[in-house]
């Protein structure tokens, strides 16, 4: 009988009572419950993670039935952490566990698409020609080329091959390849730690070709300065799980309940240990209500709250009391006793660089470098010395570079942090500190204070070479900065909190709005917690402080409380600034693969904001004047120069790298220098200097320095992080745009003095755009070819996380879907694609590499004092010295493929290494070809360990790596004592025979083994905290001082005036101002335009699909407060247009009382692609968050050649700020969908 029935005759049957009535037998059918009991039954469980950016890094089940993923639940197999301490589980959130939702979902990309347009033109070339010629005929007649790239952006997709689209891309690389050079082709990807093996796909292509890998972590904002600057290192963090050892939690700017939601319950359990919690944000975000006291700043005046704070815990716990921990730490960890000089300017004295050893007659007797040995004086002795640690010591002193309390000859010290005492000092004088927080602002609060506040400082006068000079310490500086009294008299200083003058929690309340009271309260706590725990006060980041234009100041203001309280490298304390998967931790593992260091080094590496500055001609509408930034108190010269003229010439004097480098091309100019019987170097040099050979930088928009063709894989960049979106349609795609404002040329305004000005701009200098992914999004839909991607349950892959020390799998549950193919799988298709056809036009090629100076190598001393550019007759031009290495690499095209699939040679012959270290890897390369098997056909590669699949590939990077080898980590920890002549290999011997697998980590999430690449420890005795082995094991920072250095010497930090740390208040972009009219006899309001980070989807959960959709009213939308919606006339749901000379954006209004007056938050990344109609300013469809923005360089970020200022890839280098925008609101009138045909012409393209 039915269920059905069984319920409609239930008192009419008969029934059999049991148990004393308490139980009845029925007769009825169980056949219902098949459904239910189906519903969760599997055939198998799967481990997998999601490569999302979102740094959760959680380990999930898949499960599968019948071949088809059914959903995923949480792992719970985490190895426990130590006993005292809260494990890992549960790991996982609600974005995670909808992800399944994508894999059979209509946003899934199912087969190759190639733009209509396009693909006929290739049929038809094709037909008569070869591939490569094929291509060149498109290419040289503009009509057939404007025809598709005109019309990017608005569909005309058709389905192709794979056989296809892989000939079309690999003949178009081809081409560029012969016809402009290999580094016109550009690959963009971010954040490899999210899955490494697909990056490692595309960048080990690109790196064979000699193409140009992109950087991401710069322009994605996530890269803060700050961190190199102050440790030579890039935001190392701490593990997640130490929050639980802090005493006083301060999350500023972090929204750890929502975006860091598997390991909030850390700090929620710290708080039941007992910790405090303050929480810094000017909305009222998640995480506030978890705060024992909230401080909300007016955004952008982070830098002004951090200053006062720092004067509070300068006075109570430095100067009115001296804390003994604090005074040691800052003695031995940080510059603040080395000395300065002071030299005369405009009648006054100015702080000048840090004085060195070779400033000295005799050079204190140090002969090697001592013009990077940093000088202080032994309070024992009151002598000038050299301790060691410094970078002269990195390089070439072996055995010497450590924090040992000694000097370059051995003898103790003990260094003097002040000379405040009268015996200490010769003379107390007035010392020029420049000051930016009077600069005039439309919205920004200011004070009256003079340019130049003159402070006393206590110095001493020493003999140098130059002859005798005032000298002051970093700490006397530093406190005279912080506005300090110290009973030297003079103004601008204060004994109370509450006088106004700068930096005075007084004066911090009128800039930020935050209650003088509330500063000084949690300064006090934040300080008096580190004393009593020594140094277990934490700071939680985000990196939306990192976006405004002045972001340093915002992040070195915070990094100098945490070092002032002796909190970096103390478990429990520290900087924990988190913002993606930044730390791929089996690092120098997976460079060898990913950027063929197999086969060729160097690879060419380019950081992508200025890239994008200069190919999307941002740089042509640039309103910020260098004389607005510039300091006061800035060295004598000529500092007129536009930002792109200041970015040339770092990439003129080897600061940052260039791509494409040449105007001519690489391989013709390799195979000139090669038939000249010079050195490469010198024929460069020689050529460069003679006019021969031209910079690519001097002129982006002469057609031979175009980039032609690029890859975009595991990104969305025109959706999500492209800055200056409409820029990039208009100049670099040539496609219908929002770009409002005119150029510089329109105007009338100062063109720049290096780079060359065309009067008529250039529209679509990209032949061909290329992007992977599993949806159609929106740099997708502006594409010319999309390849389906495999999801993170669909193929073999790695993942690490800043938030806790597992390594993880991504595991393919099921076969790629439809047509998808794994990244690894796509890129090896289209190398032997491009391997067959390269005949046509290319062999074996001499490729002319330039390469940067490089931080982590001897080449990073280059330039010890002055700036000076050969392009100007300075100095000549010496590679590696005063100009980017030079270097000469063999591309062996037709063999591509066969390279790709096989570990090369170099890792024989060279071995590996990181971070200046370096180990022979003979033994590893052994075992992966026992593990991986050979290579059995003839030719280059024959009896190489093959790399055929995405798990040969995860098992290179795991033998290899020093994390995930044991035996690996002995060699790299022995390689670090030939440095510091200190032995540290006792922190990775216990587990020298562990050797992780790929199939170890689908079995458990497996902890990482402590490795010198990184300066924390996995251990069982601590949690993982940056700098800790710094602290614990005496490792220098990489520094100039190899200390923590809060003082910024080099020349360019000193004229932009921000040689220490100071409050600048945000630019003014000019932005609103050409488009008031627009706005005339309309209700409007004028907002600063900020893009938080997506709270509801992270990156997992995609702003596209129903979940998100239904929770974000259906399509874009934008947040203000009650007030401003007031003053625009506004009521919530309101469609509006958001619009400035950067273009326009369409979306609903949500009013919020939990938004502060004078903000538009609009959470990205919002895509034009669902429900988005058109903005009447534009005539375009929406627009996007990054319609409104513009990146802007700043020139602090492209100093280069000096130890920590130095460049490396994702290390430093220009960052693609956008919070400093203001955009005007106004409701939107008539809703117009744009259903109708597409006009021709300029509207279209």
């Amino acid at each position: 009988m039915s269920h059905l029935l069984d319920r409609l005759t239930f008192f009419r049957q008969k029934k059999e009572q049991f148990s004393e009535g308490h139980g009845v037998t029925t007769a009825e059918a169980r056949d219902w419950e098949d459904s239910y009991r189906k519903r969760w039954q599997h055939d198998k469980i799967v481990r997998s993670t999601h490569g999302v950016n979102c740094t959760g890094s959680c380990s999930w089940k898949i499960y599968v039935k019948g071949g088809i993923i059914t959903w995923e639940t949480q792992q719970t197999d985490y190895p426990r952490t130590r006993p005292e301490l809260p494990n890992h589980e549960p790991r996982g959130c609600p974005r995670g566990a909808s992800y399944s939702w994508y894999i059979y979902s209509a946003q899934r990309l199912k087969y190759p698409l190639i733009r209509k347009r396009l693909v006929k033109l290739w049929r038809e070339a094709r037909k008569d020609l070869p591939p490569v010629a094929a291509w060149a005929s498109i290419q040289n007649d503009p009509v057939k080329r404007k025809s598709y790239t005109a019309i990017r952006g608005h569909g005309g997709f058709v389905r192709s091959t794979w056989d296809e689209v892989n000939e079309i891309i690999a003949a178009a690389n081809a081409y560029t390849a012969k016809q402009w050079g290999p580094d016109r082709v550009i690959g963009f990807s971010p954040i490899p730690a999210m899955s490494m093996v697909s990056y490692a796909a595309g960048s080990r292509y690109l790196s064979l070709l000699g193409g140009t890998c992109m950087s991401f972590y710069d322009w994605y904002c996530d890269l803060p300065p700050a961190s190199p600057m102050t440790w030579g290192e890039q935001t190392d963090v701490p593990e997640s799980a130490d929050w639980y050892n802090a005493g006083f939690l301060m999350l500023w700017g972090s929204n750890v309940p929502q975006t860091r939601t598997p390991d909030a319950h850390f700090m929620t359990e710290a708080r039941y240990r007992g910790a405090k919690v303050t929480v810094v944000s000017p909305d009222y975000a998640e995480a506030t209500k978890f705060a024992d006291l909230w401080l909300n700043p007016k955004q952008g005046t982070d830098a002004a709250l951090a200053m006062a704070m720092g004067h509070v815990i300068l006075r109570e716990f430095h100067l009115d009391r001296q804390v003994p921990y604090f005074e040691d730490y800052c003695r031995r960890y940080s510059d603040m006793p080395m000395l300065v000089r002071l030299i005369e300017q405009d009648g006054k004295l100015v702080p000048e660089r840090l004085l060195r050893a070779s400033d000295f007659k005799g050079e204190l007797g140090e002969q090697n470098h001592p013009e990077w040995k940093t000088v202080a004086i032994d309070e024992a002795s009151d002598e000038v010395v050299a301790p060691s640690g410094s970078a002269g010591f990195r390089w070439g002193d072996k055995g010497k570079w450590n924090l040992e309390e000694k000097d370059g000859h051995g003898a103790d010290v003990k260094l003097r942090m002040t000379a405040i005492l009268d015996k200490d000092h010769d003379e107390i004088v007035d010392v020029a500190f420049p000051y930016f927080g009077n600069r005039e602002h439309d919205h920004f609060q200011g004070t009256d204070h003079p340019d130049v506040l003159l402070k006393r400082v206590p110095v001493r006068q020493l003999d140098l070479k130059e002859g005798r000079t005032f000298v002051a310490t970093v700490f006397d500086l530093l406190c005279a900065n912080y506005g300090l009294d110290r009973g030297l008299g003079g103004d601008f200083v204060a004994r109370e909190f509450s006088d106004a003058a700068p930096y005075t929690p007084a004066w911090a309340e009128k800039i930020t709005g935050v209650p003088a009271d509330a500063i000084i309260t949690a300064a006090r706590e934040f300080a008096a917690n580190a004393e009593a725990t020594n140094g277990k006060s934490m700071v939680i980041l985000g990196a939306g402080l990192n976006h405004w234009y002045h972001m340093d100041m915002n992040y070195r203001g915070i990094i100098n409380l945490l070092v002032m309280c002796g909190c970096v490298g103390q478990s429990g304390g520290g900087w924990s600034h988190y913002v993606g998967q930044e730390k791929l931790r089996p690092q120098t593992g997976w460079l060898p693969l990913a950027f063929a260091l197999d086969w060729n080094r160097p690879p060419r590496q380019m950081n992508s904001t200025s890239f994008f500055y200069a190919h999307t001609d941002q740089w042509r509408y640039e309103t910020l004047g260098v004389s607005e930034i510039l300091s006061p108190t800035a060295p004598k010269g000529d500092w007129d120069a536009s930002l792109i003229d200041y970015n040339v010439r770092a990439e003129r004097m080897g600061w940052l790298p260039s791509a494409p480098q040449l105007k001519t091309n690489p391989l013709e100019v390799g195979k000139a220098a090669r038939a000249s019987g010079m050195e490469p170097k010198d024929y460069v040099a020689q050529a460069l200097k003679a006019g021969d050979l031209e910079l690519s930088c001097l002129d982006p928009d002469d057609e031979a320095n175009w980039p032609r063709n690029m890859f975009v894989w595991r990104s969305n960049l025109l959706g999500s992080s492209g800055k200056g979106h409409e820029y990039f349609l208009k100049h670099l795609l040539g496609t219908a745009h929002g770009v409002q404002g005119k150029d510089l040329g329109e105007m009338g305004q100062q063109k720049p003095r290096d780079v060359k000005w065309h009067d008529e701009a250039p529209k679509g200098k990209l032949d061909l755009l290329v992007t992977l992914d599993f949806r159609m999004s929106t740099t997708c839909v502006y594409s010319d070819i999309v390849l389906p991607t495999a999801s993170w349950y669909e193929k073999d892959d790695l993942n690490t996380s800043d938030m806790h020390p597992f390594i993880h799998p991504l595991s393919a549950a099921v076969d790629p879907v439809w047509e998808s193919k794994s990244d690894w799988d796509i890129y090896k298709g289209i190398a032997k694609t491009f391997s067959e056809i390269a005949p046509e036009v290319l062999g074996v090629e001499q490729d002319l590499v330039m390469v940067p100076i490089q931080h982590d190598t001897p080449g990073e001393i280059a330039q010890p004092f002055d700036v000076a550019d050969w392009g100007e007759g300075q100095v000549e031009p010496i590679p590696g010295k005063t100009m980017a290495n030079v270097v000469l690499v063999e591309r062996d095209y037709p063999n591509l493929y066969k390279r790709f699939t096989a570990l090369g040679p170099l890792m024989d012959k060279l071995g590996n290494g990181g971070k200046g270290m370096s180990w022979e890897t003979g033994h590893e390369v052994e075992g992966l070809r026992k593990l991986n098997g050979t290579v059995s056909e003839d030719g280059p590669t024959k009896g190489m360990a093959r790399i055929d699949t995405a798990i040969d590939a995860a098992e290179v990077l795991l033998m290899l790596a020093p994390e995930t080898n044991g035996e690996v980590a002995v060699k790299a920890w022995e390689s670090l004592s030939t440095f510091t002549g200190r032995e540290h290999a006792h922190l990775a011997l216990p587990k020298e025979d562990e050797k992780i697998r790929f199939r170890d980590i689908q079995a458990q999430p497996r902890k990482i083994i402590s490795s010198p690449i990184w300066s924390g420890l996995e251990s069982e005795h601590v949690c993982y905290n940056a700098g800790y082995t710094n602290v614990h094991e005496l490792i220098p920072w990489r520094t100039l001082t190899g200390r923590q250095q809060l003082y910024q010497d080099h020349k360019w930090m000193r004229a932009f005036g921000e040689a220490l740390c100071v409050y600048r208040p945000p630019i003014d972009t000019k932005a609103v101002k050409p488009l008031l009219d627009q706005a005339a006899g309309q209700k409007h309001v004028i907002l600063n335009f900020i893009t938080p980070h997506q709270k509801w989807g992270i990156h997992s959960t995609y702003t596209d699909n129903q979940l998100m959709l239904t929770l974000s009213r259906g399509g874009p939308i934008v947040w203000m407060s009650e007030v401003d919606a007031a003053k625009a006339g506004l009521v919530d749901n309101d469609w509006v247009e958001t619009f400035n000379a950067n273009g326009a954006l369409v979306a609903r209004v949500v009013v919020s009382q939990r938004m502060k007056e004078g903000t538009l938050f609009m959470y990205h990344a919002q895509e034009k692609i669902v429900n988005v109609p058109g903005s009447p300013l534009t005539g375009q469809r929406g627009g996007i968050h990054n319609s409104v923005t513009r990146a802007i360089l700043k020139p602090t970020h492209m100093i280069g050649g000096y130890v920590q200022q130095a460049y490396g890839f994702n290390y430093y280098g220009t960052v693609g700020s956008n919070r400093d925008e203001y955009v005007i609101v106004r409701k939107l009138e008539k809703v117009d969908w744009l259903e109708g045909p597409l006009a021709a012409g300029e509207n279209a393209a």
